[in-house]
């Protein structure tokens, strides 16, 4: 990946909507030739897909929360179990006291607790701790720019 794939990224991550013509002003490009870049990009994998930015309250998600998960044996097979519950937005295996940390949003704390109680009704799980976010000051994707670069 050089250097104008990373602004077409950066573009792209500011509004996925811009036409290739736009695209392509930014990063010194073509209409067809940014539109070639980002079709590579789509098919290295590098763009996953193209989606909206939506306010979670707006759609009932008000409530935000971290859930750690312990377990009495090994969940690395379990994704689909913690995939079939629909408030969980993402879930991880990690390293540390815990063995999944999943994102859970809700309409509200009484519906969070309900998530609870079928995140304890996996196999395996057996003890859940969960943070509440009070407040996001900010969430950002990852950036296209190498360390070196900003």
């Amino acid at each position: 990946m050089d250097h104008i794939d990373r602004v077409l990224l950066a573009q792209l991550q500011q509004d996925a909507t811009q036409s290739y013509a736009a695209l392509g002003r930014a990063a010194g490009l073509s209409a067809g030739a940014a539109h070639e870049r980002v079709r590579k990009l789509r098919e290295r994998g590098v763009i996953r897909r193209t989606t909206v930015e939506t306010d979670p309250a707006a759609l009932g998600g008000a409530v935000l929360a971290y859930v750690m998960v312990d377990s009495t044996s090994w969940m690395g097979d379990a994704a689909q179990d913690f995939a079939a519950l629909p408030e969980i937005l993402e879930a991880h295996i990690i390293a540390g006291s815990a063995s999944v940390l999943v994102k859970v949003r809700t309409a509200s704390t009484e519906q969070l607790q309900d998530v609870l109680r079928r995140i304890y009704a996996i196999e395996g799980v057996s003890r859940t701790q969960a943070t509440v976010v009070l407040e996001t000051f900010f969430e950002r994707p990852l950036s296209p720019q190498t360390p070196e670069q900003t």
